[in-house]
């Protein structure tokens, strides 16, 4: 018998070990800078965006052509952000875009550049602390961006005027992002929100990627994760929610979401959207991961007109 509980204890103690392993390694890969990949991201995501290579690169061009420079605030927590910003003459229409997970500021938006720059509208295109040109250790996936994505508000207020309307528009991670900063008070100059593909929260999209593609239990893994994150990073995997915050959000809400997401799946944009009472959604089929707009350029455009002629009415969209 004391053989056998031994046996039984050094086992235990394996096993925790191994899943202590597990979740740290699952950590690094996820939460640090300088650990997380965006060619592993793009993979996860499962979009082929090589088929969009062409007109990427024609617009990219046409982006780089206009005025812009790069501007930089200090985060609340003392971080040095960058972002790049287009002011697109003299309008007094802005659009704050926001990224996602492993991205930067100058590449989820190369495609959606044309639908704003051709309709008026000045461009502000930040990196998310850890990302980027930005300073930061550990990733915030929206919980701690959004408090980021209102002092980039106040830096354009304070750029452009106090007449300045300014919408939010978050891809993924920027999605969730705008979401959450919509559940705090916004000043009034934020006019509305488009969320494409945003998840709910940190743990449950964690949550889904370990039991969708790696076949692993989210118990413990999560749980240790989230304990960790909250003592380095200083802050929990479900503190924000991007579906609870959008009870507080007043100004109009655009979300939009593909039917084929595997990374993000569209679930959690129908959860968002019954808990938002300021929302109109668009479901595009067949599209992937933050493929929305490629998948069905129409749709999207003419959702951004009848969105943009509800909140930032007297433009005529082109």
């Amino acid at each position: 018998m004391g053989k056998f509980i031994k046996r039984a204890a050094i086992a235990v103690g394996l096993l925790a070990a191994a899943e202590a392993g597990g979740s740290a390694y699952f950590y690094r890969r996820t939460m640090k800078r300088n650990k997380v990949k965006v060619e592993r991201t793009m993979k996860m995501s499962g979009t082929d965006w090589a088929q969009y290579g062409p007109v990427l690169q024609e617009r990219k061009s046409a982006m780089l052509g206009q005025p812009h420079e790069d501007v930089y605030i200090t985060s609340g927590d003392g971080l040095r952000l960058h972002a790049t910003f287009f002011p697109n003459g003299e309008t007094d229409r802005f659009v704050i875009c926001f990224h996602g997970y492993t991205s930067q500021g100058m590449s989820d938006y190369v495609g959606l550049s044309d639908y704003y720059l051709r309709n008026g509208y000045g461009m502000l295109l930040p990196d998310a602390r850890a990302h980027g040109s930005s300073e930061g250790k550990y990733i915030g996936f929206g919980c701690l961006d959004r408090y980021d994505a209102c002092a980039w508000v106040e830096w354009l207020v304070e750029k452009c005027g106090s007449g300045v309307k300014i919408l939010l528009h978050g891809t993924s991670m920027g999605g969730a992002t705008v979401l959450m900063a919509g559940g705090l008070e916004l000043p009034e100059q934020v006019k509305g929100i488009v969320s494409d593909c945003g998840f709910t929260s940190p743990k449950h999209v964690f949550t889904h990627v370990l039991h969708t593609m790696y076949h692993l239990p989210a118990f413990p893994m999560i749980q240790i994760a989230d304990l960790v994150n909250r003592k380095k990073a200083g802050y929990g995997l479900d503190d924000c929610n991007a579906a609870r915050e959008a009870g507080f959000i007043k100004v109009p809400v655009l979300l939009i979401h593909g039917d084929s997401d595997t990374f993000v799946p569209c679930s959690m944009c129908e959860e968002i959207y019954d808990n938002c009472r300021t929302a109109r959604k668009l479901i595009v089929e067949g599209a992937g991961h933050a493929e929305s707009y490629f998948k069905n350029t129409e749709a999207y455009e003419k959702a951004l007109d009848d969105f943009l002629g509800v909140c930032m009415p007297g433009k005529e969209q082109d």
